[in-house]
């Protein structure tokens, strides 16, 4: 790990950015800019079938207009393959990975949840078209959470061997992600904890392609008023028209900081240089409420 700290946000251009993804965007800004650190912004295009067309320019429009700037030019996945080629050739050369044949239709006739190794002794060769598996551990993976506490999974268990490359020929978040981490030198994540699942798989790949693991944190969830996940799917609406610093502090309130109540009648630049002055990553809470939230007296542990 370098002495500079390097965060970074990372939006898939699926649609317009919305208040559920704002909140993850500032959290990570705040953090970084509160130890001086770099704050770094990856679009994450590797998904044809799921992009929208200018969602990229638009969510880093919005960004900037509310004043979240981000340091060096922006990373596109969409032109890293050869960099997710290398490292999958990486893993396979030391027998770590195999082809699957195996379609998500079969999984689900035999009732599997987890993938159980069924291609890890070969595949059917009238059947061509494959995706890659990573050989999962059976050994405990465990990080200290910045925000969720300590965490133990057992990745064979859980999620068996995942897929780093998609029989469709795209790669895998989950491969993605780690090698775009370890070329930007990565040191916090700050993300949702939607995606608090994959950290296990993430640091399994860290481990084996050997990569540092940077720290992680992931902030509660912002849900809709049917307390589902607030998503483009589940309809939430874009946040670039709406008043930028009405929706900072209502963002701030939601990650637990104590806003006082000066800050209603503040601009841009104020509530964003009082959020990093005071930014307490100890505040953030488990769970978005209505309700005030009280900072954690202590860390939980899951399994």
């Amino acid at each position: 790990m370098n002495g500079q700290h390097i965060g970074r946000f990372a939006p898939s251009p699926t649609g317009p950015l919305h208040y559920g993804s704002l909140l993850a965007a500032l959290a990570s800004f705040l953090n970084i800019r509160s130890q001086n650190g770099r704050w770094l912004v990856r679009m994450e295009d590797i998904d044809p079938p799921r992009e929208v067309a200018g969602a990229a320019d638009d969510i880093l429009r919005t960004l900037e207009s509310f004043h979240l700037h981000w340091d060096d030019e922006v990373m596109y996945q969409s032109a890293r393959m050869d960099a997710y080629e290398e490292a999958l050739q990486s893993v396979i050369s030391h027998q770590l990975a195999y082809p699957c044949t195996c379609t998500r239709k079969e999984l689900r006739e035999r009732g599997e949840t987890t993938y159980q190794g069924h291609c890890r002794n070969g595949v059917d060769p009238d059947r061509p078209q494959h995706s890659i598996r990573i050989r999962s551990t059976s050994d405990d993976i465990g990080f200290a959470d910045l925000i969720q506490g300590d965490l133990h999974y057992k990745l064979r268990s859980h999620a068996g061997d995942f897929i780093i490359r998609r029989a469709d020929g795209l790669f895998a978040y989950q491969m993605a992600v780690v090698v775009d981490d370890a070329a930007q030198k990565i040191t916090e994540v700050i993300r949702g904890a939607d995606l608090l699942e994959s950290t296990a798989h993430q640091l399994y790949l860290q481990q084996v392609l050997g990569y540092a693991s940077p720290l992680y944190g992931h902030i509660p969830i912002a849900l809709n008023e049917e307390g589902v996940k607030l998503s483009k799917q589940t309809g939430a609406q874009p946040i670039s028209k709406q008043p930028a610093v009405p929706v900072l502090i209502r963002a701030l309130q939601d990650l637990g900081q104590q806003v006082p109540d000066e800050l209603q009648s503040a601009n841009i630049e104020e509530v964003l240089q009082w959020a990093i002055e005071n930014w307490s990553l100890n505040h953030v809470p488990l769970v978005i409420s209505d309700t005030v939230q009280k900072p954690r007296s202590t860390n939980p542990s899951a399994s």
